[in-house]
């Protein structure tokens, strides 16, 4: 007969343990791919073009420029980007294939939470990890392959975490450099994961009520400077290659904390009720002289006030707060980040913070049970995870197309100018869809009429039909009154005059101010010569813009044949133009026009001297 003290041990054999580990991760990992099934069916959305690796990027070059190349991505995350290129190489343009990677991170993320759970001996850690897989404001940076960031970085920043805690114990130098590793590609997925060594001295604290100079902060030094170094880095990127700057960011200080302060609310409010969840939220409108605005920040610090007052009985909820608004801090508002243009808000900002309360309030619960209501609490979270799987289901479905996306977004926020700009660019690349895109431009023009590129939107619009061109040309124009360094813009002013019967030199002159500002735009050398060539006497200065344009896009069969027309017209030069036209038809076989051509250059020369 086997003792009690015998069975005990057998309960807690390393085998064992690791068993209900496995299992637990088994569980996470089938209820979070039930929960996100209508994702796996998703295409490519918004952005996501700029993150799947791109074909310039797709060899060992690009991948040496994703590392070694500021502006080859879109951010410079080369660990994600890394990622996205090996991805590319297992599956290709497969959708499916990235859905599964960002669904399978995920679902790592979660099984790292009840691990960390279980090394703070924290009650409730299967409970925490399935909300934490199946809570739908997840589904953001799930179901959007874009914010494989958020996934991705996720999983290095919990397990530098786990590692950590257990060098905590160990002092071990391994276990240390491992952590630190994981922080570094934490931070080279996604800088805002450069909040972990400040939620690591939470950790401490709470554990211990205090901290120590050399046991807690000392070892976390270096990892403070990399976090700052990065998060800094982020936020000049942000304003230098992703243009987060200009008057939709000119916040002041005061203004920044009211809008740090109503974000917090907002996202606290997510998580505990995730209703109306959308892609993009209404933009708050921050006026310093409503009183009301300032109950945010003002609730926020109260609240922080209250919990520090009861942290001298319980820290426990004081530290989840910390680590709450900490891990938002980067998103708050004090940094500008693009996003803040259309909303101040977003579901995927509060991927990885939504952990501290998460963690918290579930492991607070788990305590409180008591083995008489065991069954009852058992059933509770079974109906409340079932609950958020169904949600999360439901707000799945407007991932699986960039139009449902965006159909979807107007639904639940009418105004958003955004979502009226994006559908325009999509349905009109689909012919006989023209005048549904222009009446998602008029909108995104009646809600904000200073955004230069919807007016320049419009304006492409309009120009394609010949009875709507001065519309078009007054969109151009008010997008350079917004944005005068605009080189498309100038370019594209030009050729809607270009085709107005009289106005061929006011098309020359905004051709020309286009190259001043885009000195290597083929398509403004190219049209320029065009018209060049086709006023009177002006042919010869047409020569140099074509050869401009070929040094650029040496490959364009347009260009060649245009070059050629213009060679054909100056006297003594029609075997040059004779050139470019089989120049231009060894690039492009079936260009009727460069056979065209040459076959009446052909007919003009003596057939002595015919090659």
């Amino acid at each position: 007969m086997v003792s009690r003290v015998s069975q005990k041990a057998m309960k807690t054999t390393p085998h064992h343990w690791a068993d209900r580990t496995l299992l637990a991760a088994a569980l996470v990992f089938c209820c979070t791919l039930l929960a996100y099934w209508p994702a796996l069916e998703g295409g490519l959305l918004w952005d996501d073009a700029a993150h799947v690796t791109r074909p310039e990027l797709r060899s060992l070059h690009g991948l040496w420029r994703i590392w070694f190349e500021l502006g080859a991505t879109q951010q410079y995350y080369p660990v994600l980007h890394s990622a996205f290129w090996i991805e590319y190489k297992l599956w290709g343009d497969a959708m499916l294939g990235y859905h599964l990677a960002n669904l399978s991170l995920h679902a790592a993320a979660a099984c790292l939470v009840l691990l960390i759970m279980r090394r703070l001996r924290l009650p409730g850690a299967w409970l925490a990890a399935l909300i934490f897989a199946l809570h739908p404001v997840c589904v953001e940076s799930v179901a959007w392959i874009t914010e494989q960031k958020n996934t991705l970085s996720t999983v290095f920043y919990l397990s530098a975490a786990l590692l950590y805690l257990d060098f905590d114990e160990t002092r071990r130098r391994s276990q240390y450099f491992l952590a630190l590793a994981l922080f570094v590609l934490a931070l080279l997925s996604k800088t805002v994961t450069c909040t972990l060594p400040a939620v690591l001295l939470v950790v401490f604290w709470w554990r211990r009520g205090r901290l120590s100079w050399k046991r807690d902060v000392l070892p976390l030094l270096p990892w403070f400077a990399l976090g700052t170094a990065g998060g800094l880095f982020t936020a000049w990127m942000e304003r230098n290659y992703l243009g987060a700057e200009g008057p939709d960011f000119t916040l002041t200080l005061v203004e920044r904390f009211l809008v740090a302060g109503r974000a917090v609310w907002f996202y606290l409010g997510k998580l505990v009720w995730p209703a109306d969840l959308m892609f993009v939220y209404p933009r708050w409108r921050v006026d310093l002289g409503d009183w009301w605005q300032y109950l945010f920040p003002l609730g926020a610090l109260a609240a922080l006030t209250g919990l520090g007052l009861l942290a001298r009985r319980r820290r426990g909820p004081l530290a989840g707060a910390l680590i709450f608004v900490g891990t938002l801090f980067p998103a708050l508002g004090f940094f500008n980040v693009y996003p803040f243009v259309y909303t101040y808000v977003a579901d995927h900002f509060q991927y990885t913070a939504s952990l501290g309360i998460i963690v918290p309030a579930v492991s607070k619960l788990a305590s409180a049970v008591r083995p008489g209501t065991r069954r009852l609490a058992v059933a509770a979270a079974c109906l409340a995870l079932a609950a958020l799987g169904a949600l999360t289901w439901q707000q799945c479905g407007m991932y699986r197309d960039f139009e449902t996306l965006f159909r979807e977004t107007l639904k639940r926020n009418p105004t958003c100018w955004m979502a009226h700009n994006n559908l325009g660019v999509f349905i009109g690349q689909t012919p006989g869809r023209t005048e549904e895109a222009i009446q998602h431009y008029r909108e995104v023009v009646r809600l904000k009429p200073d955004y230069a590129m919807a007016h320049y939107n419009l304006g492409l619009a309009l120009s394609q039909a010949p009875d709507r061109l001065p519309e078009a040309i007054e969109e151009y124009r008010s997008a350079l009154r917004i944005g005068p360094d605009s080189a498309e813009a100038h370019n594209n002013l030009g050729l809607a005059l270009s085709r107005i019967p009289g106005r061929l030199p006011e098309a020359i002159e905004e051709y020309r101010a286009a190259l001043r500002i885009d000195p290597d735009s083929a398509e403004a050398h190219n049209n320029l010569g065009i018209a060049l060539s086709n006023t009177p006497g002006r042919v010869s200065e047409a020569i140099p813009h074509f050869q401009a344009a070929l040094r650029i896009k040496p490959d364009s069969a347009e260009i060649h044949n245009n070059l050629g027309g213009a060679l054909s017209l100056v006297p003594g030069r029609l075997q040059e133009a004779i050139e470019e036209y089989r120049t231009a038809l060894s690039i492009q076989s079936d260009y009727p026009d460069a056979r065209y051509n040459l076959g009446l250059a052909l007919s003009r020369v003596p057939e002595a001297t015919r090659r």
